[in-house]
Order: structure tokens, then sequence, then C-alpha cells
């Protein structure tokens, strides 16, 4: 836990305050006026938030069908200008693709096999990322994938 202080217009307190809320678990706010009585003084406590990981049934609610996952992963590896590498989107949702690929695999042998590739997929988005959070790396992918659909 840590004090935060910041001085702001009396028009933007609410504001500070709310992005300060958006991005840490806070406290309550103690507000002062400064000294010379034209902006304020707000003390607050905070706390890094947890990150949120998502379920898969979570991160996947609003995803387009696996068949359609499949046919733009493919079309978008075989349209793929030569020299040119496949950027962001495609690394994401090829990793998405094999996370819901082996989650829904019933055979022990085939669960295994899509989990290994789901997982290696996980490790190339996190590389193309640059990734320095330590967690499960299709743990990862979910969370992604969810901010990526929500921002679309």
């Amino acid at each position: 836990m840590f004090e935060i202080r910041v001085i702001c217009d009396p028009d933007d307190t609410e504001q500070v305050t709310a992005a300060l809320g958006d991005t840490f678990t806070t406290g309550a706010v103690r507000q002062y006026a400064t000294r010379d009585g034209k902006r304020e003084r707000l003390y607050l406590t905070a706390d890094l938030r947890a990150e949120r990981w998502p379920t898969p049934e979570e991160a996947y609610a609003l995803a387009p069908s696996i068949i359609s996952e499949v046919g733009w992963t493919a079309g978008t590896a075989a349209d793929k200008p030569f020299g040119k590498g496949l950027g962001r989107e495609f690394w994401l949702r090829k990793a998405a693709l094999l996370d819901r690929i082996a989650l829904g695999d019933e055979s022990e042998r085939v669960r295994t096999d899509a989990a290994e590739m789901a997982t290696a997929a996980a490790h190339r988005l996190m590389d193309t990322d640059d990734a320095t959070v330590i967690c499960d790396p299709r743990a990862y992918v979910r969370q992604q994938y969810e901010r990526w659909l929500r921002q679309k």
C-alpha cells in the first residue's frame, strides 16, 4: 500500500479521483485547499490492483465461431505478402483459437496435443507483446483477447 498526493484544479478533483480509482484500489480521499486557496490537495491510500484473469467463458463470450476464426487465421497466413511479418492481431487470434480448441476437445490425447499447441502459441503472443507478466500463458491470451474484443 502507498500514499498518493495530487494537487489539481478544484474542477478536476472528481475526474482525478475517478481515474485513480480506475487504476488503483483506493481508500477514502482526503481533500484540502492549497495554501494559496487556488487548488486542491488530494490525499489517498492506494494499492496496486491484482491482474484480472477472465475465465474462458468470459474471454470468449463475444468471440466469433471457431470455424470463422479458423478461416480468418488460415486466410491471413495464406495472404501474407512475402517478406512481411504477421502482426499482433494474427498471433492473438491464433492463440485464442488454439486455446478454444484445446478447451473443447474430448479425447485425452487430442486435448494434450491441443493444449501444447495452445501454450506454444500463447508464448509466441507474449513474445510479440514483450510481456513481462508471470502467469499462465493461456490466461494471458484470454485476458488480451477479451480486451481486444471489447475495443473492436
